[in-house]
């Protein structure tokens, strides 16, 4: 079995980089994911008892005083990082400039979704999952959708 300090990659390509003891994570170590961010902390035989979560852009998870996206602010990260951007440019994403949404698909998140064909896709085109009806009607009511008309900001003389 596994001992001492060493890396692992899990069959989902995230990657265990730490402390194992006994073929499990134990003590410190961090569990990095595919897509960026990860998960630090403190293991004991495979389970985490303390840790953080960074996600990709470096905001850090912390469930007593989250400052973002609350009821009373709801700034993007990078928002909150760099400040406003002038009025009459939104900011649709914390990702800016946005990632560009095919045609007749919806931004979920994690990648774009198809209602056609009712697939999941990252934002590399390789596919996650196909929708359920539940996951389908959430998309269609939430997420944002690639226009239909092109619109790029113009500037006033």
């Amino acid at each position: 079995r596994m001992e001492g300090y060493g890396s692992y990659t899990l069959p989902t390509g995230a990657e265990y980089r730490g402390s194992l003891w006994d073929g499990m994570f134990h003590g410190k170590g961090e569990l990095q994911l595919i897509k960026g961010g990860g998960y630090r902390a403190l293991w004991d035989r495979g389970r985490p008892t303390k840790g953080k979560y960074t996600f990709t852009d470096g905001l850090e998870f912390d469930e007593e005083k989250w400052p973002y996206c609350d009821g009373y602010d709801r700034r993007f990260y990078t928002e909150i990082c760099l400040g406003f951007k002038p009025p009459g440019i939104p900011q649709l994403t914390n990702l800016d400039p946005p990632k560009i949404i095919p045609e007749g698909c919806y931004d979920c998140g994690d990648g774009f979704y198809n209602p056609e064909t009712r697939v999941v896709v990252d934002y590399k085109r390789k596919f996650l999952r196909n929708a359920d009806n539940d996951e389908h009607e959430w998309i269609l009511r939430t997420c944002r959708k690639a226009w239909d008309i092109p619109i790029e900001h113009k500037p006033k003389p």
